[in-house]
This record gives structure tokens, C-alpha cells and sequence, in this order.
């Protein structure tokens, strides 16, 4: 069975994106401004940015209001989960730097390099960012901390991936087609790595859609779920295929997840329904019964308690969006 957190992303579209190599020397501070006002410079169209840096050389701080400065040093990816401004820093209460360029003027480079300091100790590091439905954004980051810190060198695939995106950033500059569509998908296998990081750490509070994934009972209920998305499922069924008590499931999940197994099997049907209408161009009937609703009517219904719409005027309303033709 695939597990939910690999159903999750096959469905679910993502973009992501390496906007920008930073060369810096000490001392230095930069301003990363909020994910909502970075986004329409970004990626115009996300419902939700979510920014990251990748430390590649030397070592820096991150600042963010009402937290405690963070180390950074080489091999740290450092995450964002709700869009929150920061500062990276050569060291903790420099202010940031007049006068710089700003990230629209950053953008319009060819190749996206920013680079100033006062000529000490040098930190180099990538910002990158993934763009997602706000619905997903809030099932895949719920739990998490405003500020997120793994170190890929200590996984399989941290050396690998940091080797790839200095020869993607590589290829930018160099005049061969393709370049920017490597860092694209280096942004997404990038974001993933660092979930998976970030599930593995026992340090961190057992709590969010993350967590749960990562448990034994709540992770193989998700999975049933994801994999299985129009079976009718009961609670005293779903406990049954992970082998727990309809008591300890429902439990358990409520702890990790927040809400009913039930309440969240809605939610991923409405995620894979508004999944299916904005990039397919397949009947209403059909969306209904893949995501496991035996009438139209009551499928409708329930996408309307969700996104506030009929399914048909809301696929209307994204109509501009690229679609993949039935059949």
C-alpha cells in the first residue's frame, strides 16, 4: 500500500521554484519579506508560498519576530510553513540592508544573483519556494513550527541533492535550454526531502498531519484512505484493515490529526474532487464517483459546504487554468 504522504503528492500539483543564489560577507543581513506579498512576484497564481533557503557554504542566523535567533550552517534547509517575514543575518541584531535591491528588481536579473557585505567570513545559500492549493497547504504543514530546520546532509539523498542544485544553478547561467526547469523539480524533491526529515525527528512534538502519517495505527488509516478514496468507509471498517480498536483509532487521530478520521475522509475527497475539476475536463458524474459520492446531488452538496460553490461554477471560475481533456 502507498503511503499517504507519497498519495498526497502524486495527486496534488505542486510548483516549485530556486528564485534566487545569495552570495554574502560578513557582516550582512537580508530581509525576506512575507509569503503573501513575495507570491504575486513568484508565482502569481498559488493560493499558498511556501519560501525555504538552503545553506551551501559558511554559516548564518534567521531571525523572526517574537522567536529566538536560529544557527544556520552548510547543509541546513530552513522552511517557512506559514509564510512568516524573517531576517538572515551574519550574526543576531544587525539591522537589514539599506538601500538593497528589491526582490522584483533581484528577479528581473539574468542570472538571479544577490550579493553584497562588508567583506568577512562568506555564506552562500539558495532561496527556493513551493507553491500549492491553500487546502493542501494546511493538511501537508498543520502541526508544524513557524519555522521549520532540517539538515540534508545527514540523509541519503542531502549530498545528492546539494550536488544537483549547484549544477542546476550552473546550467542557469550557461546558454543550454532546460536549466530552469531542473531547479523546478530540485524545488519540489527539495520540499519533500525536508517533510520526510521532518517526520523522522523524535525531537519534535508529535502533533500535525506529518505526524500522524508517521504513526503506526494513524499512519495505516491515512494510507487506507488515500489509497482507497471512494470505498465506503465506516469507522469500525477502517479500524479493522489497521488492525486497532474503534476506540484507539479514533483516539489516536483526533490527538495527531485534530479532527474524526470521518471528517478528514471528507476533506481528502474534496481535495481530490477540486484536484480533478480544475485539471481535467472529465463529467461531474465521474468526479462524484471517483471521490466516492453515489449521487451528483450529494456530491454537490458537499463540494459546496467546502469550497463555498457548486463544482460546476467552481471549475468555471478557474477556467483558465490548463486542463487534461477526458478520454
Amino acid at each position: 500500500m502507498m503511503d499517504a504522504l507519497s498519495q498526497t503528492l502524486r495527486v496534488v500539483h505542486l510548483v516549485g521554484s530556486m528564485f534566487m543564489h545569495a552570495r554574502f560577507t560578513a557582516p550582512w543581513c537580508y530581509q525576506s519579506p512575507r509569503a503573501d506579498l513575495a507570491a504575486p512576484l513568484l508565482e502569481p497564481q498559488a493560493e499558498r508560498l511556501v519560501i525555504f533557503h538552503l545553506i551551501t557554504e559558511g554559516e548564518c542566523f534567521v531571525e523572526m519576530p517574537g522567536e529566538p535567533a536560529v544557527r544556520l550552517v552548510a547543509g541546513d534547509v530552513v522552511l517557512f510553513p506559514h509564510g512568516d517575514p524573517h531576517l538572515m543575518t551574519s550574526e543576531p541584531g544587525l539591522p537589514p540592508a539599506s538601500g538593497g535591491a528589491p526582490l522584483a528588481e533581484v528577479l528581473a536579473r539574468r542570472p538571479r544573483i544577490l550579493s553584497f557585505g562588508g567583506g568577512g567570513a562568506s555564506t552562500k545559500l539558495v532561496c527556493g519556494y513551493l507553491a500549492c492549493d491553500d487546502r493542501l497547504a494546511r493538511l501537508l504543514l498543520s502541526g508544524l513550527p513557524r519555522l521549520l530546520r532540517v539538515n540534508v546532509r545527514g540523509s541519503p539523498a542531502g549530498l545528492w541533492l546539494e550536488a544537483s542544485v549547484r549544477y542546476a544553478l550552473a546550467e542557469v547561467r550557461s546558454p543550454r535550454p532546460g536549466g530552469a526547469g531542473v531547479l523546478a523539480k530540485l524545488a519540489e524533491v527539495l520540499f519533500i526531502e525536508v517533510l520526510r526529515l521532518a517526520m523522522q525527528d523524535t525531537s519534535r512534538p508529535a502533533a500535525g498531519w506529518l505526524a500522524g502519517v508517521g504513526d503506526r495505527v494513524v499512519g495505516a488509516a491515512l494510507s487506507a484512505m488515500h489509497e482507497r478514496p471512494s470505498h465506503p468507509w465506516t469507522l469500525d471498517e477502517l479500524a479493522r484493515t489497521v488492525h486497532s480498536s474503534r476506540s484507539v483509532l479514533a483516539q489516536r487521530f483526533q490527538e495527531l490529526v485534530g479532527q474524526s478520521p470521518m471528517h478528514y475522509l471528507t476533506q481528502w475527497r474534496m481535495l481530490l474532487a477540486g484536484n480533478l475539476l480544475r485539471r481535467s475536463s472529465v463529467p461531474l458524474s465521474q468526479v462524484a464517483e471517483e471521490v466516492g459520492y453515489l449521487t451528483d446531488a450529494a456530491f454537490s452538496r458537499a463540494f459546496r459546504r467546502e469550497f463555498g460553490l457548486p463544482p460546476a461554477a467552481w471549475r468555471k471560475s478557474r477556467s483558465t487554468e490548463p486542463r487534461i481533456e477526458a478520454g
